[in-house]
């Protein structure tokens, strides 16, 4: 995994939690790279898994609820440090339907090693959005994070239906969106 994300998610525990509880969970974690982590790097997502499960443990929150925290804090990351991302995309559909084939092309260029989820989506009708994603890592409830990040980005409001595909694994899900009409 690029580092980036390992910065992010300590930078979201110092925020949310506090400083004493990210370097209590870095120690706790027992970690090859000692928790020390720069954005361009690569690190092997056991790490992640580390922190987080340390992360539970140390808050008494579950992990899945946690990633999903996470993945909202780090789209509203990513929409500060990638603006060109989000330029004349105009609804949370239109930029989940463009992850695979522009967000994650651009995202290749900048890391050329990054190991990426995939993400299958398709367009049902105008308020209904499937998006399958499959991975090497377990990191589902982080994708579903990221995707109400998205929602509440662009400030509209969706059912998230979540369908482990994967058996417990968390490697294939598929996230089906219906959009609420909020008026």
């Amino acid at each position: 995994m690029k580092g980036i994300v390992f910065t992010e998610f300590l930078e979201m525990v110092e925020d949310v939690f506090s400083p004493d509880v990210a370097d209590a969970i870095i120690e706790h974690a027992n970690l090859p790279s000692g928790g020390v982590y720069t954005a361009v790097g690569t690190y092997d997502h056991s790490e992640m898994v580390r922190l987080v499960t340390a992360l539970s443990r140390e808050t008494g929150t579950e992990v899945d609820d946690l990633l999903e925290v996470f993945g909202k804090y780090l789209f509203g990351r990513f929409r500060a440090l990638y603006p060109d991302f989000f330029t004349g995309v105009d609804s949370a559909f239109g930029f989940l339907e463009n992850v695979e084939d522009y967000i994650h092309v651009e995202v290749r260029k900048l890391y050329p090693d990054a190991e990426l989820p995939t993400f299958d989506t398709r367009r049902l009708d105008s308020e209904r959005l499937v998006m399958e994603y499959s991975s090497a890592r377990p990191f589902a409830h982080l994708a579903n994070g990221l995707i109400h990040g998205c929602l509440e980005s662009f400030g509209e409001t969706a059912e998230v239906d979540f369908e482990d595909l994967s058996h417990g694994e968390d490697t294939h899900t598929r996230f089906t969106l219906r959009l609420v009409d909020n008026g």
